[in-house]
């Protein structure tokens, strides 16, 4: 049946999203000692594979509901991937963003036509704000990861690697909210031929990891990283198929994040966000510490997005 709704899911969204291009780099190959293969979500529309999963979710709205708007919050690319769907199908899109999000991310969404209310910047205030639109406006809140439609949307991107790499024996996400690591653990399940899926994520917001071992839903006291698109937690929606499917989760420091974003811009030419570079940085670990685990092995790397912040690089 996941196999059927994926199917289903990626011919609905077609129309609304792009197929991006998986490149390679010879020099992060040598660096790494095998063959990677990314699959550049930095240049999908709203400039990250989010809206994926917000074009799916809005799809199968009522019609009422497309008439009442959605709310979501966000501290960007959501923000960004919902602004822009709702602009794509003529909905109105309340978007609240924690005041700490960067002002690229900001900008994107004013862009696209949405809405912004400005909050503290804590899931609790993101939240509470959200409600408080919902019932002012009737507004459809949608999720950013914790949701079964905006997973099944996020794990296209998984799924279009997989057709073009079909070998693939591990898939590289990044962990915050969960929506993109469970969709692609569904897509490496069902399309791709003894894929293990493994998380990275900052040791500064490490609440996956710990939820892994614990068995529970766990939070983060701070999470003070420059990786800002990882600063969410999991869900329950989202949970289940993680410690289900997941095979590990890797830490990184943020050390270890710059030196792949900038590893990243420097050999490949391309730009992408810290968020991204946490699933390279991680790659890089594991393949120095366990090099034999990943000799001869293809290995993708999913690029969540490219919105960065250029009067404010960490290089």
């Amino acid at each position: 049946m996941q196999k059927q709704n994926l199917l289903e899911v990626y011919d609905r969204i077609e129309p609304y999203v792009h197929n991006t291009p998986v490149m390679v780099s010879s020099a992060i190959n040598q660096i790494i000692g095998t063959s990677v293969y990314f699959k550049c979500e930095n240049f999908q529309r709203a400039g990250a594979y989010k809206i994926r999963g917000a074009t799916n979710a809005m799809l199968l709205l009522t019609h009422a509901q497309r008439k009442n708007g959605v709310v979501t919050h966000s501290s960007g690319n959501f923000a960004q991937a919902v602004a822009l769907a709702a602009k794509s199908l003529d909905i109105t899109a309340h978007i609240v963003m924690p005041s700490s999000a960067p002002e690229i991310k900001r900008v994107g969404v004013r862009e696209y036509g949405g809405h912004i209310y400005k909050c503290e910047p804590t899931l609790a205030a993101r939240q509470a704000m959200a409600d408080e639109i919902g019932q002012k406006t009737s507004a459809t809140f949608l999720h950013p990861s914790n949701d079964e439609n905006v997973i099944m949307g996020q794990g296209t991107a998984a799924l279009e690697l997989l057709r073009e790499e079909p070998k693939l024996r591990f898939i590289f996400c990044p962990v915050g909210g969960g929506g993109l690591i469970a969709g692609s653990s569904l897509a490496a399940i069902h399309f791709g031929i003894n894929c293990q899926v493994i998380g990275g994520e900052p040791f500064e917001a490490d609440d996956a990891y710990r939820s892994l071992i614990s068995g529970e839903i766990e939070g983060n006291d701070t999470a003070n990283t420059i990786a800002d698109g990882l600063k969410t937690t999991l869900g329950d929606k989202n949970f289940p198929i993680i410690k289900k499917h997941v095979s590990k989760i890797i830490r990184v420091t943020e050390n270890e994040i710059i030196a792949a974003m900038r590893l990243v811009w420097e050999r490949m030419k391309i730009i992408i966000e810290p968020s991204s570079a946490v699933t390279v940085a991680a790659l890089l670990r594991d393949a120095s510490e366990f090099p034999e685990v990943y000799r001869n092995k293809k290995v993708g790397i999913i690029i969540s997005g490219g919105n960065v912040d250029l009067n404010n690089l960490p290089f």
